[in-house]
């Protein structure tokens, strides 16, 4: 790896490990991110035309570590920039549609030619072949071909999830897994490699544990039937007096007994082990949470081995005690936001620095970091 300039000011896991970001959305800079956050030296490049429309709908919090700088690849010299970039760097991380990077001129082949030990990262829905890799798509598309969509949700249909199954998780996350296992094996080696990255493929790689439970007869197809689904009375969301809702996750029978001994201590309900008795169980602990606020029932709750915990806003996140106290969320630029993950005893991650916008830092001074002219 790559030995950054003294004013990088790099910390973390992954200092010396310098990285270019090649535009993109979602997933992409996520996972760029995610790397910055672990020390590594980030550059993003933008179209010029980035410059004049910089993002206002939040997501410009991606960019949080990275430098940021605009060259148009059309452009011959700013093509030849790239390159030279490139020929820097530990990894390069691309988003477009398969073929369109290689028809620009910075494929894997464009940039191996001059960093044969490079590491090109790809992040894309479908991957790199298939009959939908060209194919335009998102997360709610790549999760609805895994199985994993038809998984979620209440007995009439799926539920939606949030971006973090596909996008995030199957895709940025395992990109960043295949980036450092890529740049781990050209230690070895002095090869550089591509990863293909598809939210396809680490979606379903996710899913791994309900194939083998699909398999031995302990999960069905049918939603809401199944011990993790909410099929259970003691693994399910509760609605409180207040309209505001707990958790259960009572599975295994210790937890339960001290789940129904504060819930409950002075009712004989229906047994847990009897399949047949669940609808009834169920109307009567919805009955019991009825009876307090979220917040009496929290109190009452705290401490104990229940595995009953009050469903946060995102509002109210980020003022939970215990969150607070281990240091979950950071104040950046104004902002309050999750801080690098995970934690590291020695090498802790990089202070998370303000996130950057299309060509925030002065070309020049960015290229002469890496020893471009």
């Amino acid at each position: 790896m790559t030995t950054p300039p003294p004013d990088t000011g790099s910390t973390g896991p992954l200092a010396g490990l310098r990285v270019l970001e090649l535009g993109g959305m979602g997933p992409a800079p996520f996972a760029a991110m995610t790397l910055a956050d672990l020390g590594a030296d980030v550059v993003r490049i933008e179209r010029p035309a980035a410059r004049d429309r910089p993002p206002r709908d939040g997501s410009q919090i991606l960019h949080r570590g990275k430098r940021s700088i605009c060259l148009d690849v059309k452009d011959d010299a700013d093509l030849a920039t790239v390159k030279e970039l490139a020929g820097r760097v530990d990894v390069v991380i691309e988003s477009s549609r398969p073929g369109a990077a290689e028809r620009l001129g910075i494929g894997p082949d464009d940039l191996h030619a001059v960093n044969p030990r490079l590491v090109y990262a790809r992040m894309t829905g479908w991957g790199q072949e298939g009959p939908k890799a060209a194919t335009a798509g998102h997360d709610v598309g790549y999760l609805a071909g895994t199985g994993l969509l038809h998984a979620i949700g209440g007995e009439e249909r799926p539920q939606i999830p949030l971006a973090l199954v596909g996008d995030f998780g199957g895709g940025a996350l395992y990109l960043v897994i295949g980036i450092l296992a890529a740049v781990h094996e050209t230690r070895r080696s002095g090869r550089g490699q591509v990863v293909d990255g598809a939210i396809v493929d680490g979606a379903a790689h996710m899913g791994t544990l309900l194939y083998g439970m699909l398999d031995a007869g302990r999960w069905t197809d049918r939603r809401q039937s199944n011990l993790m689904d909410g099929g259970t009375p003691f693994y399910s969301v509760y609605e409180t007096a207040d309209g505001k809702h707990m958790t259960v996750g009572a599975i295994e029978p210790k937890f339960y007994d001290a789940f129904v001994e504060i819930l409950a201590p002075d009712e004989e309900l229906p047994s847990r082990r009897d399949r047949s008795a669940w609808p009834e169980l169920r109307d009567r602990i919805a009955a019991r949470f009825r009876t307090r606020t979220r917040d009496e029932w929290t109190t009452l709750f705290q401490g104990t081995d229940a595995c009953v915990e009050p469903v946060l806003s995102l509002t109210e996140s980020l003022d939970d005690d215990h969150l607070r106290e281990r240091g979950t969320y950071v104040d950046v630029a104004g902002i309050r936001q999750p801080a690098p993950a995970p934690r590291f005893s020695r090498t802790p991650a990089a202070a998370v620095t303000p996130p950057c916008t299309p060509g925030d830092h002065d070309s020049r001074s960015v290229l002469a970091s890496w020893d471009v002219r």
